[in-house]
């Protein structure tokens, strides 16, 4: 019979409840609590109207997902398993449960346009199979387009998935965002797929599969590839024909799923449950193991507590701010804070040098709408970036602290998904002056005031020779300077307009570069805390058994022969009782 990890974590708590060690019992509890709230998150993305929502609503065989022909979805849809139907809106720390069939106003763009309810995610329980097994759909919005805003907002979300599903339907062929998105993706998730959506809409969906596989083999990736009919998907379910079923592309997606995303996952926990098991077994063990020597051999117990004395001291070093993993951890974090930091400056730089060529192309405020837009998704692209590189040398990082602890880094890290904000949020909008304008009146006003002087000027000349105040050359003049005047007032106007505009955009990258900074900060500090506080319990754990091995040995010196034949055929029972408990736990 196979035991679960959450059974093997039972047995191996009952099995060191004799030895009083709260600290191993607490680490055991920990994995227990992590194994029992652990969902397999699967975040489903793509551009806008490409069938996220249908694909999510086929996979679960249930409407859960609002879908409309010509409306998006506005909020992040998290769907997970729950004994009834029940529908949360959540908005920073407040939830709020509304009825079922409200869903749409707050999840759709027709209820909720703009998400104007400022809702952080909307999260939907259903009783289904699949989410029971711990699967967890996120139905993402894709307004706007992955190198957009909202892309951004997304890619701060992918150090959190477990995988992620790329959804673009059969009309073209993937756009350069979706490639980029997809090497993001890859850097930071294990398990990343690709979905073609609307196969039954396009017949010529069978070619642009193929190209797209050859796009993703052209920039060096090779996730899993699939091809979808949602619709027939929904008719096979409501009808229970599996030919249509097989037709509809579902079951290789469904079955990725059970054995890759959620099988894998499973692997996961069972090898780090094992991990954390074996530990705290061999702890203990270790204990009996030194008093089983001392008691066989009484003599060389002095020998022994100097051998443990010494492991006891190299422990407790490890717990000293002068430990090579702090100095490794406190370094690292410093590096890495300096360098996130360059790589966004930088970013943001090339954007301004960018951004102030086009401005000085011409009138800013002809292109301002198309400008804003460009530099804000330039801008969330760029944050997105950083975010993501920023992660991946944390992880880095973190399996370099690891090696002082234990070769199996992977299974000695804590759990490092931690997502950053949405620190565009609190940027202000990019805002130019447009009070300023140049009109029929105002160029009738300029053209005047330079054709007077002209007329002035020159018909004085005139007069010197003889001619009249108004005359040819000085009605010539009044038009060459009044036209001169009017050109120069047009390009003060423009220089003027340009020069805001380029105040403006830096206003704007200072703000985005400040913000997304501290982001990157706070999710840094955050990932020093936790390894600094999980590798510390580890240390700690080490010198309490050691610890607890010297107290064993120092025990034994004073105890008589009788005592020590007995304690001896304990020992040997704990052991094969702890070894039993081990063997049982495999990953």
């Amino acid at each position: 019979m196979t035991t679960t990890p959450i059974e093997a974590v039972d047995r191996a708590l009952a099995a060191i409840a004799r030895y009083e060690r709260p600290d191993l019992e607490a680490r055991l509890r920990q994995a227990r609590a992590r194994l029992q709230d652990d969902r397999v998150r699967l975040l489903v993305v793509g551009e806008f109207k490409q069938g996220k929502s249908m694909l999510v609503n086929g996979l679960l065989g249930a409407p859960v997902c609002p879908v409309f022909d010509d409306i998006a979805t506005a909020v992040p849809t998290v769907v997970r398993y729950a004994e009834q139907p029940v529908v949360t809106l959540v908005r920073g720390d407040s939830r709020v449960e509304v009825p079922v069939d409200q869903l749409p106003m707050y999840a759709s763009e027709s209820g909720n346009p703009g998400n104007k309810e400022r809702l952080d995610h909307i999260e939907v329980g259903i009783p289904r199979p699949i989410l029971g097994e711990g699967l967890e759909l996120v139905d993402t919005p894709g307004v706007g387009g992955l190198g957009s805003v909202h892309g951004a907002a997304t890619m701060s979300a992918l150090p959190t998935a477990d995988a992620v599903l790329l959804v673009s339907d059969a009309s073209q062929e993937y756009t350069a965002p979706e490639l980029e998105f997809l090497r993001n993706a890859v850097a930071v998730c294990p398990n990343v797929a690709c979905v073609v959506t609307k196969t039954d809409l396009y017949p010529d969906w069978r070619f642009i599969a193929e190209q797209n596989q050859a796009h993703l083999k052209e920039v060096g990736l090779t996730p899993s590839f699939f091809t979808v009919s949602s619709t027939l998907r929904w008719h096979a379910l409501q009808t229970g024909d599996q030919d249509v079923n097989r037709e509809s592309g579902y079951p290789p997606l469904v079955t990725y799923i059970r054995k890759k995303v959620l099988g894998e996952a499973d692997a996961l926990a069972r090898k780090s449950t094992a991990h954390d098991v074996h530990a705290v077994i061999d702890q203990i063990t270790s204990s009996l193991r030194a008093e089983e020597s001392a008691q066989s051999d009484p003599a060389s117990a002095q020998a022994l507590i100097g051998k443990l004395s010494a492991a006891e001291q190299r422990a407790a070093g490890l717990k000293e701010r002068s430990a090579r993993w702090q100095q490794t951890l406190s370094d690292g974090v410093a590096d890495l804070n300096a360098d996130v930091d360059y790589d966004l400056r930088d970013r943001m730089r090339e954007i301004v040098r960018e951004a102030e060529e086009a401005i000085m192309d011409g009138d800013p405020t002809k292109i301002w709408d198309q400008f804003t837009k460009w530099v804000q998704d330039t801008a969330a692209s760029a944050v997105s970036a950083n975010s993501v590189w920023a992660t991946q040398r944390a992880r880095w990082l973190a399996r370099r602290v690891a090696e002082h602890f234990d070769s199996e880094r992977e299974q000695t890290l804590p759990s490092l998904q931690t997502a950053s904000g949405d620190p565009l949020r609190s940027v202000r909008a990019l805002e130019v002056r447009t009070d300023e304008k140049f009109g029929v009146g105002g160029r009738f006003l300029s053209g005047l005031r330079g054709g007077y002087s002209g007329l002035l000027m020159f018909g004085l000349l005139g007069s010197a020779i003889g001619l009249s105040l108004i005359n040819p050359i000085s009605i010539g003049a009044a038009v060459l300077l009044g036209g001169k005047t009017i050109g120069d007032e047009r390009k003060r106007i423009v220089q003027r307009r340009q020069n805001d505009a380029k105040a403006a955009l830096r206003r704007y990258i200072d703000d985005v570069t400040f913000h997304a900074g501290k982001e990157s900060r706070d999710v840094l500090r955050a990932m020093q805390r936790d390894l600094r506080d999980h590798f510390t319990a580890l240390a700690e754990q080490l010198k309490r058994s050691l610890q607890e091995s010297i107290q064993s040995a120092q025990k034994s010196v004073k105890a008589s022969s009788e005592d020590r034949s007995a304690r001896l055929k304990e020992i040997a029972l704990e052991l094969a009782a702890l070894e039993k408990v081990r063997a049982e736990v495999t990953p």
